[in-house]
């Protein structure tokens, strides 16, 4: 009789453990994809999985939303696999991944999460590089060049965009560096134009870089329907300056002035999500900037906000926040792409 019990009481212990719920909060910035990124929940199923298990806690496109917990998918099969036909057809796309050397060693594996952005191509350009590094701020001891800030994040968005199944050309690029997680990055004049030197002339610097993407574009414009360049970079203004980020676009393009208005509109949305109360003050405008006016892709530039400023520099320092930025530029031009297909 006593071994039954202890059979009964470790087969009721055991059924309570294997349907115990796994809760967690996501981090600033988090998206759906990284925050079950995180937790090792990499393809759709478990995507539509979460989806279904939080439904009522999700925002607008399903957005999460700060100091909410939420659910996360049992790694069962038995919660996993609901829409096993569903599976069984995107397997083969699930499963596909690849290196990419530019990442660096820690983040080089580019896993296809899903393919919201087939048919899409980016453009994605780091301020500066090479023989320039841009703006420089100071924390400290330490000394922030824009052109280290805005790689990082470019990469970051670069990253994202494939996994959403797009296709990205990394425009400058440097062949050490990869994505960090240092506070403050150390600068190199390694940067090259997609292998070339990058001049120190800055009429001949843009102009490089201008040329390369309309060379690109040439060809993809064959492929894809919609094509897009971002230009990443960080601002310098009086240390008393905050600012939040800002957005140009070509005078006169319609579809860029679309994209940084969409831009915009997202940022302003995970402001309210993460920040509360604080607003989002960040502008649109246009502006006849060289790499703007001399690419043949829609482009969007991006004033990512002030590295002279205290309370900005804290926006780049973190990498948390390096990648919360590079996540709400990639949903901007996810949603832009959708608008684009309407």
């Amino acid at each position: 009789m006593k071994s039954y019990f202890l059979f009964l009481f470790l087969f009721v212990s055991s059924t309570c453990l294997v349907g115990q719920e796994i809760k967690d909060r996501p981090r600033d910035g988090e998206g759906v994809y990284a925050f079950l990124q995180r937790h090792n929940r990499l393809n759709q199923k478990y995507y539509r999985a979460f989806i279904k298990l939080n439904k009522n806690k999700l925002g607008k496109d399903n957005e999460l939303k700060k100091h909410h917990t939420y659910i996360i998918p049992d790694l069962s099969e038995k919660n996993t696999n609901a829409d096993e036909t569903a599976v069984k057809n995107e397997s083969s796309r699930e499963d596909k991944s690849w290196r990419e050397p530019l990442f660096g060693k820690k983040e080089e594996r580019v896993k296809l999460l899903n393919n919201q952005l087939e048919g899409a191509c980016f453009y994605i350009v780091s301020g500066h590089g090479g023989p320039d590094p841009g703006a420089i701020g100071k924390m400290g001891k330490y000394q922030l060049h824009e052109d280290e800030y805005a790689y990082d994040i470019a990469l970051r968005l670069a990253k994202n965009l494939m996994q959403q199944g797009a296709k990205v050309h990394i425009i400058i690029q440097d062949a050490k560096d990869g994505i960090r997680e240092d506070r403050y990055l150390a600068n190199s004049k390694r940067e090259t134009c997609m292998g070339k030197k990058i001049p120190l002339n800055q009429l001949e610097r843009l102009k490089q870089r201008s040329d390369k993407i309309n060379e690109l574009y040439s060809k993809d414009r064959k492929k894809y329907s919609y094509c897009r360049s971002v230009f990443i970079h960080l601002d310098s203004r009086s240390q008393h300056k905050q600012m939040d980020v800002f957005f140009y676009y070509a005078p006169k393009s319609t579809n860029g002035l679309r994209l940084a208005n969409e831009m915009k509109r997202t940022f302003a949305s995970k402001y309210d999500t993460h920040q509360p109360n604080r607003g989002f003050t960040g502008t649109v405008s246009s502006r006849g900037l060289y790499v703007l006016t001399n690419t043949q892709p829609v482009g969007l530039f991006v004033e990512l906000g002030n590295i002279q400023n205290q309370f900005d520099q804290r926006r780049f320092i973190l990498s948390s926040n390096r990648q919360a930025l590079a996540n709400w530029l990639a949903l901007g031009l996810l949603n832009d792409f959708r608008k684009g297909k309407e």
